[in-house]
């Protein structure tokens, strides 16, 4: 039999609006500027990703609030209008499924697992954040059931 990886839980939010900001400078101040900007229209953001690819593009993935979605594109249109972002495109329909736990900086392969629940349930991955307790991956809100069965099924959760 199969032993599965205890967790300490599951957390999701199915209310998410995914915005990617793709193609801006690698240059000091671009999350600044973006977070500056939807923080001062008062709109949290609750997931961030960041990365830089080989021409030295900037790519920020966030998720907000649903309600939000509107307002924070024209939030984020203005902030980057002068760095010229590529393109902004955006997810109305997000959602995000994190598991976490006490000691995943000591159990290797804790992520890997997550991920190959999420796989063999056929649910594409939009974005991952993890820290040395959490677990999270953006996906689209119609295979939210679907992600949270495949986790049950994968790992030993509690109550």
């Amino acid at each position: 039999m199969n032993i599965k990886t205890r967790i300490g839980g599951i957390l999701k939010n199915s209310t998410l609006a995914r915005i990617s900001v793709i193609g801006l400078p690698d240059r000091p101040g671009m999350a600044a500027m973006i977070l500056g900007a939807l923080g001062n229209a008062h709109i949290n953001v609750e997931f961030i990703i960041q990365c830089i690819d080989l021409n030295q593009q900037d790519h920020f993935v966030l998720c907000i609030e649903r309600d939000d979605l509107s307002a924070a594109l024209r939030v984020v249109e203005a902030a980057t209008r002068e760095v010229r972002a590529r393109s902004i495109v955006h997810d109305g329909r997000a959602a995000s499924i994190a598991i976490f736990g006490p000691d995943f900086r000591e159990r290797p392969g804790i992520a890997a697992t997550m991920f190959q629940a999420l796989a063999q349930a056929g649910i594409n991955i939009e974005a991952i954040s993890t820290s040395i307790s959490t677990v999270t991956c953006i996906i689209s809100e119609a295979h939210l059931p679907d992600a949270l069965a495949a986790i049950q099924r994968h790992f030993d959760v509690p109550g």
